[in-house]
């Protein structure tokens, strides 16, 4: 019998003077654009799980300030569901030697209306989804995740 389970993943909403914190990577053949973003690993709690995918794909250390929201998306083309927990963070410093993760193209400093604009350019609904909702306001206390050891 298989179990089905979904791919936890973390996404990193990183805001400074308008413009949103992005990369720029290939996936499934095409490049596409994505928050800082990836799966949790064993052993890591959520929170810990940004911070490192931020740090890896992007070279900037990030502070994480709350929850942004937590959506469920069948992919329409793979037998995948994924679970995306997206955090608000600050950036806090940057690392310009810092060698980017496999895949990762670039890093973008970009507006909510350069992603709309690129929106057959994002590698999900769920990048334009948690940055709407980021700049709607929406904030929930990091209090909601716990970690029982």
């Amino acid at each position: 019998m298989t179990v089905w389970k979904p791919h936890v993943t973390v996404a990193a909403v990183v805001e400074h003077a308008n413009r949103f914190l992005m990369v720029e990577e290939t996936a499934e053949g095409r490049r596409v654009l994505n928050q800082p973003a990836g799966h949790l690993e064993p052993g890591e709690s959520l929170l810990e799980a940004m911070v490192r995918e931020t740090r890896e794909e992007t070279g900037w250390e990030v502070e994480g300030l709350a929850l942004v929201g937590i959506y469920r998306w069948p992919h329409p083309k793979r037998s995948k569901t994924f679970l995306r927990v997206a955090f608000a963070a600050r950036a806090l410093s940057h690392n310009p030697d810092h060698s980017l993760d496999e895949g990762i193209v670039n890093t973008h400093w970009l507006t909510c209306d350069e992603l709309t604009a690129a929106a057959e350019r994002l590698r999900s609904p769920l990048v334009l989804q948690s940055a709407t909702d980021y700049l709607a306001g929406r904030r929930y206390p990091l209090e909601l995740l716990r970690d029982l050891e």
